[in-house]
């Protein structure tokens, strides 16, 4: 399917939708069951294209993953990584690179850690220059994938500094990887700057759960103790980011949509978009996204509908996301309405007009092969005719049921 046109429901969307499970979360506690001794059972997982490249990385390194049913994962580790027989592909799964890129320091032997074409745009240098400090083998030529690591068999020990404004996720692949240490690591910030700091939260949580001990010391340091990690039975939680699709269509429509699980149970940093959402039309001047960065999309497409203009600021890590997202949303808004949005440094301001729902506004959304970019726009679908989403099935990166989901509640297409 090279393009899917979304048809304006015309009346409330309501229902009940079950949210796929995190992607953050899985492909966390993919790889910690994966380094853990014994049999884990993961429930709620995500089944998706960006998880299915962690599961298949893991058995190329000698681990039994099991998929008994959609939402499960049964992981049977040996308590250390394999080298595998040749290059891990990663497709542009950010997290399954970026975490895969400090574990398999610990593999006695050589790991190429490698993605698509999009993936190979991704930095990846901050990381790469992280491990070598600490004695290990690591070299990414382009600062981006593809990363060849010659490892001895165990993490490399002692204090290391990183600079994580990029991406949570550099500090997360180290916390992660620091327990198969033979003595304690110390990861420290170079300077408080720090994509989604919700995200290490996530990923102490899961460590914790696997019998990690790792601790925060301040703002920007971590001390993380050698050990295990234990195999566990681990439920997953729904995708706080896959939801904010469907708060905002409940919102755009004026429906009424059951996603099983209140905003405020959620534990991942997007579910701080809802009480953002819950202003509309009224949402403020200024929105700050550094800290729920995958929701900037959804709520800049929202904010078209706004009754005030909109800046969203803190998001310059956006434009080395799975592609520039600030520059795929700045013209995807301008192909609906020329105008209707502009970049000013790394901010993006998008110029509301409610006046634009029910128009017949023709205008082809080219997603950049961007799951977050196709989903968001689908929502300016439900109140302008006209809405071309191409490459639609980019979707499955993290969503693969979004489409049959919006189906259920009464969207129609036109392919």
């Amino acid at each position: 399917m090279e393009k899917l046109t979304v048809v304006p429901p015309g009346h409330a969307l309501e229902g009940h939708v079950s949210p796929p499970g995190s992607k953050s979360i899985t492909n966390r506690a993919l790889l910690l069951a994966g380094l853990a001794k014994g049999t884990s059972r993961l429930t709620g997982a995500l089944k998706s294209a960006d998880t299915k490249h962690m599961a298949n990385a893991l058995r190329a390194m000698g681990v039994t993953v099991e998929e008994p049913d959609e939402t499960s994962f049964v992981v049977t580790g040996a308590g250390r990584l394999e080298a595998p027989s040749g290059p891990l592909f990663l497709g542009n799964a950010g997290t399954a690179t970026r975490f895969l890129t400090a574990a398999a320091a610990s593999v006695d032997g050589t790991v190429i850690v490698d993605g698509d074409e999009h993936m190979r745009k991704r930095p990846i240098g901050p990381l790469v220059e992280a491990l070598q400090r600490l004695g290990i083998s690591a070299e990414a030529p382009t600062g981006c994938p593809p990363v060849t690591i010659t490892g001895n068999g165990r993490f490399g020990t002692g204090r290391v500094e990183i600079d994580a404004g990029l991406s949570s996720q550099y500090v997360s692949a180290l916390l992660m990887a620091a327990p198969l240490a033979p003595a304690p690591v110390t990861i420290a910030l170079t300077g408080t700057e720090i994509g989604a700091r919700g995200y290490i939260t996530l990923t102490l949580d899961a460590m914790a759960a696997f019998g990690a001990t790792a601790k925060q010391v301040d703002d920007a340091t971590w001390e993380v103790q050698p050990g295990h990690y234990q195999a566990t039975d681990f439920h997953i939680e729904p995708d706080a980011s896959a939801a904010t699709y469907l708060w905002a269509a409940e919102l755009l429509t004026g429906g009424k949509i059951d996603i099983g699980t209140p905003a405020e149970k959620f534990t991942q940093p997007d579910a701080k978009a809802h009480a953002v959402m819950a202003a509309f039309p009224h949402m403020p001047a200024e929105i700050d996204g550094s800290q729920m960065q995958d929701a900037v999309p959804t709520l800049a497409v929202l904010a078209a509908f706004n009754e005030t203009p909109v800046r969203f600021t803190g998001i310059e890590n956006l434009r080395v996301k799975e592609c520039d997202r600030t520059r795929a949303l700045s013209l995807g808004l301008n192909a609906i309405r020329a105008g209707l949005a502009e970049e000013d440094g790394d901010d993006l301001i998008v110029h509301s007009d409610p006046a634009l729902a029910g128009q017949h506004l023709p205008a082809e959304i080219d997603t950049f092969a961007d799951h977050r970019i196709a989903m968001s726009f689908a929502l300016a679908g439900l109140k302008i005719s006209g809405i071309t989403i191409l490459d639609p099935l980019c979707v499955g990166k993290t969503y693969p049921g979004y489409w049959d989901a919006l189906a259920s509640l009464g969207v129609k297409y036109e392919t």
